[in-house]
């Protein structure tokens, strides 16, 4: 990250702007629960991947990553996760006949290693009932604008058109229409003058690296809806 980003987060976070903290009592129930069995889904840089398995590091989330699967061969986090000695799955959308072929595949792999919850970061393609009911409640995925605005595709690019002032990024429970399931936690992110979808994007993903351990630990306490 450039410093001229780093100085622009700590403006952003001088203003308010910061990640919502869990309460330590949430953190206390969620430490004295079984570690969790997380499978990630990504199609990318594996940014949010990297920062959930650097928490479980940290020893902030009680939790261990068991496998990785992503369905894009040039992906880096397929590279993360040799980094991190961490099991990967290539499954290419482009070998599977439907999304619900891919899903059957994705759910089967999971399943082999005894996953309790599926952690999408940065998963770019659609999911079908059949991930969904395999994993019922229990699939999380994050999403760069504070929903339901800018639902769908380029959501950095539709907040900077609309002239919003702030946008930011979601956790939320994943749902057959796309990014509509209940929400976890969200964090804000203001937009600035001379923002582009570059700088914008940088800010928001650095509040998603903040949000996602702490949205695991949320959904698995079973605390995040009771109001």
């Amino acid at each position: 990250m450039s410093r001229a980003i780093e100085l622009i987060i700590e403006k952003q976070q001088h203003l308010g702007f910061l990640s919502p903290e869990v309460p330590p009592e949430v953190w206390s129930r969620h430490r004295q629960q079984p570690k969790l069995r997380l499978g990630v889904l990504a199609s990318g840089s594996g940014s949010n991947f990297e920062a959930i398995a650097q928490a479980i590091a940290d020893g902030v989330l009680n939790a261990e990553i068991t496998q990785l699967v992503y369905n894009n061969p040039e992906a880096k986090a397929g590279d993360r996760a040799d980094r991190w000695g961490i099991p990967k799955q290539l499954l290419n959308h482009r070998e599977f006949p439907s999304r619900e072929a891919l899903d059957d595949a994705i759910v089967a792999a999971m399943q082999q290693q005894q996953v309790d919850w599926i952690i999408m970061a940065g998963w770019m393609r659609i999911v079908t009932a059949r991930l969904i009911n395999a994993f019922p409640n229990r699939v999380l995925n994050i999403h760069p604008s504070l929903l339901p605005s800018f639902r769908g595709a380029h959501a950095t690019e539709q907040a900077l058109a609309a002239g919003v002032k702030v946008t930011g990024c979601t956790v939320h429970q994943v749902a057959l229409a796309v990014d509509s399931g209940p929400i976890v936690i969200q964090a804000a992110v203001p937009i600035l003058p001379g923002d582009t979808p570059a700088t914008l994007h940088a800010r928001i993903q650095h509040q998603e690296h903040q949000i996602y351990p702490r949205a695991i630990a949320l959904a698995a306490s079973g605390v995040w809806d009771e109001g």
